[in-house]
């Protein structure tokens, strides 16, 4: 009898055992393991992702630059897919039999289960004709996109494109999938969080026959689209358009900067293309054919090309010297075509001798700031050239010189100051002095400067000291302010007393009598103040450089100008330069046979290549105009 009571509790605690297995899994799948529910919720549910508007982009005054326009999408979900008419709808998406079949196997690939891309971007017309039969196309849905829109085709460069995401952004950025638009460049990629807005979902209630019937709940789990955030640039439209056409028979850039907050007013680089030649279907196929081009349009030289900054620097060598009291207004030095010590000879052009500072900048005379070079490295209060050298690279350094200044482009370039270390290298320690580097004085040899930071240095002269770094953006639509990095002051090591003769001097340069060299870019009851310049070029004709802002008092402008192969700043870009400022100032050209006379070019455009732009030049004997 015990034996037979024992096996009934043996029996009994098996049941129970074996009963606590499956409540145990019964548990675990109903309540721990999501996968079952979630198997048969997407067998009763379809989910439609809502792609958000993207944000507007106005320029300086409230003009639209850039808006949207609706563009479709085939989107296919193999899992759902039934037979259907191949034939047909090919015809409607005018397409082979050949494409449709890979397009399938593609997104078979990807996955069964998530919706990708059968087709994208099909006219308003075909999307139409497959939505009214898309009964006979099981698993196909029509998805509403956008594609970017351009008022005026202008600013490619600032602006940016839009494409399509690649493997890199979907392994790192989970809120993109396979399919999704992100900026790619310039402002688009610079504030895609504000831009691209935020995705919304529609869940919906399937049949038996994988028909969507309703809301899933009423909308319960539906998620609401953001559309994307608008935005205002500090370009001016109109003046980025100016420049353009300008610069349109030239290669080259032109930068142009409100002094008072660093706001780019105008960035244009030359040649150029239509922003709306990097949209749609196209895309691949036109950035091929631009990275093709041998004049390199895609190439932002407004950031990315390296200049000697020529006789501009003489403005920044006259402050430094100033500053290290090794000079005075009322310094003069004689100058008989040029500097000379021993056999060695740098050039310099014909004027009245001698010059005091403001006459010298006026004149652009090279043998003047050669000497302010010679008693900046011969500064007693220093140990040896070396030491000098590194305190006068200082000042440059707080001048925005050297590095990336810091605009939202992650396409900007430094530029090149080399440190004493490196003319030690190559003459040897305390074997080198002013006479060996004296082509750092006008603004040659080793120096190398973009642009925009000949722009920013022009609008650290024009604020007497200090620059703001300089931005594309002005206002982001619902934020109280910018970055505060765009609100901040940068001094320099120059003490503000000191811009005061080298104002006066590049006033001069515009608007004084004989010898000064930038008379043709003066403007009727405009003070201009602005500076000449000559970049050498060892791979062709020199590069035409100037610098200018105004007016003289409470500036509005301040502008840098290369045109590259063109020769002598007062040629070409000073009278575009003159022009912009007119065009900002005063929003018309009155000056129009001045106009016409920029536009008509009389030299070649020499072919554009990178490295012509990066070379240094060790040429000594350049003179100014």
């Amino acid at each position: 009898m015990n034996h037979f009571t024992d096996r009934r509790y043996v029996f009994a605690a098996a049941i129970i055992l074996v009963a606590l297995v499956f409540i145990i899994r019964l548990f675990q799948i109903q309540v721990v393991d999501k996968s079952y529910k979630q198997y048969a919720l997407s067998n009763a549910q379809s989910a439609r992702v809502i792609y958000p508007a993207r944000g507007l982009i106005y320029d300086r005054t409230g003009k639209i630059m850039v808006y949207n326009k609706a563009a479709y999408d085939i989107m296919v979900t193999p899992r759902l897919l039934e037979p259907f008419d191949t034939t047909e709808m090919c015809q409607i998406l005018d397409i082979t039999r050949e494409d449709a079949k890979e397009r399938l196997r593609a997104a078979r690939s990807y996955s069964m289960r998530v919706p990708s891309v059968f087709m994208k971007q099909v006219s308003y017309e075909n999307a139409a004709l497959l939505q009214e039969k898309l009964f006979q196309f099981q698993g196909f849905y029509v998805q509403t996109r956008t594609l970017r829109e351009y008022t005026t085709p202008v600013a490619s460069h600032a602006l940016g494109y839009v494409g399509e995401v690649d493997q890199s952004i979907l392994d790192n950025e989970p809120y993109y999938q396979l399919g999704d638009y992100i900026g790619v460049s310039g402002i688009e990629k610079a504030y895609e969080p504000y831009l691209r807005g935020q995705k919304g979902k529609n869940v919906f209630l399937k049949d038996v026959h994988n028909q969507t019937i309703e809301s899933y709940q009423e909308g319960r789990l539906d998620v609401q689209v953001v559309v994307g955030t608008n935005l205002t640039t500090t370009l001016d439209m109109e003046l980025q358009e100016y420049g353009e056409k300008l610069m349109s028979p030239y290669v080259g850039s032109i930068v142009a900067l409100e002094p008072a907050t660093g706001e780019v007013l105008a960035m244009v680089s030359a040649p150029s293309y239509t922003p709306d030649l990097l949209v749609g279907r196209s895309l691949s196929r036109a950035f091929g054919d631009l990275a093709a081009d041998t004049l390199n349009p895609l190439f932002n030289r407004a950031l990315m090309a390296q200049y000697p900054p020529g006789s501009t620097f003489k403005t920044i060598m006259a402050l430094i010297g100033l500053q290290e009291k090794v000079i005075s207004i009322n310094t003069s030095h004689n100058c008989y075509y040029g500097f000379y010590v021993g056999n060695i000879h740098t050039a310099c052009h014909l004027h009245d001798t001698p010059l005091k500072l403001i006459e010298a900048i006026q004149n652009s005379c090279n043998t003047y700031f050669i000497n302010v070079l010679k008693s900046t490295l011969q500064d007693v209060k220093f140990p040896n050239t070396a030491s000098t050298y590194d305190n006068w690279r200082g000042h440059l350094l707080s001048m925005g010189f050297t590095k990336p200044l810091g605009i939202e482009l992650t396409n900007e370039l430094d530029g090149n100051i080399p440190e004493a270390s490196y003319f030690n290298r190559i003459y040897g320690e305390n074997h080198w002095n002013y006479v060996t580097i004296r082509s750092l004085a006008i603004g040659q040899g080793e120096l190398l400067i973009t642009p925009i930071q000949m722009a920013n240095m022009t609008a650290t002269i024009a604020n007497h000291g200090y620059y703001i770094t300089p931005h594309l953006v002005k206002d982001i639509e619902g934020e109280d302010q910018i970055d505060e990095r765009y609100q901040e002051r940068n001094y320099t090591t120059i003490d503000t007393a000191n811009y005061g003769p080298i104002v006066e001097g590049m006033d001069l340069v515009v608007n004084g009598g004989k010898g000064s060299t930038a008379r043709n870019a003066r403007i009727a009851d405009i003070r201009v103040c602005g500076k000449t310049g000559t970049a050498e070029n060892p791979h062709g004709n020199d590069h035409s450089i100037f610098i200018a802002f105004a007016p003289k008092e409470n500036p509005k402008i301040a502008i840098a100008v290369y045109v590259e192969n063109q020769g002598f700043g007062t040629t070409y870009a000073a009278p575009i330069a003159s022009l912009m400022i007119e065009k900002y100032l005063t929003r018309e050209i009155k000056r129009t046979w001045y106009e016409n006379w920029v536009l008509q070019l009389t030299q070649p455009v020499v072919p554009e290549r990178k490295r012509d732009t990066t070379q240094i030049s060790t040429m000594d004997d350049g003179t100014e105009e």
